[in-house]
């Protein structure tokens, strides 16, 4: 039974590596960005709530966000494992999920941080060419990125769950390492 949380900074890979992972090991990938967008598309409870927060330009609250999770992780498809992109972004929100996972009996996560240098993912998300991907903007995200996760890395290695993968390499050989990571 396979699950895993994905950290890393932008562009480090982590929504290329982990549906390539999810599809090799035939899980969901579940990426709270892509069940925001879905649930207000479909207009679900929480996506007619969260479309609110987005017309108006505000951040979703944790609480929503949450609450998306649990009710896709208590979806038939998750039962046999699951890969989570985008989600915990903060130790509050680990620690929710740690309180959910062990009500809904799914236990044994593991935490990937797709690790690579600043240089790297500023280049990487530079040469992407998207209008809001200045190099200002881009070292304001990784310091956003840095301020609220590096806290999540220490808080799932001292549970001994966290396994660090190197992103600066070819992304046939992050996947190649993230498959031998996993089935260590």
């Amino acid at each position: 039974m396979t699950r895993l949380i994905f950290l890393g900074p932008p562009g480090a890979g982590k929504g290329t590596q982990s549906q390539t992972l999810a599809e090799h090991l035939n899980i969901p990938h579940v990426s709270t960005g892509e069940i925001l967008r879905q649930a207000m598309k479909e207009q679900t409870l929480l996506g007619i709530k969260a479309q609110n927060y987005v017309n108006s330009g505000e951040l979703v609250p944790d609480q929503l966000v949450q609450d998306m999770v649990q009710e896709r992780l208590s979806q038939p498809d998750a039962g046999n494992g699951w890969i989570l992109d985008g989600f915990p972004r903060k130790v509050t929100q680990a620690a929710f999920l740690e309180e959910l996972l062990e009500t809904i009996h799914q236990s044994g996560e593991r935490v990937v941080n797709l690790d690579a240098p600043d240089e790297v993912v500023i280049a990487r998300l530079l040469d992407r060419g998207r209008k809001d991907d200045t190099e200002e903007v881009i070292r304001r995200r990784l310091e956003v990125y840095r301020a609220e996760t590096a806290p999540l890395i220490d808080y799932y290695r001292d549970r001994l769950k966290l396994l660090t993968v190197n992103g600066n390499q070819s992304q046939e050989d992050v996947t190649s390492e993230l498959q031998k990571v996993i089935a260590s």
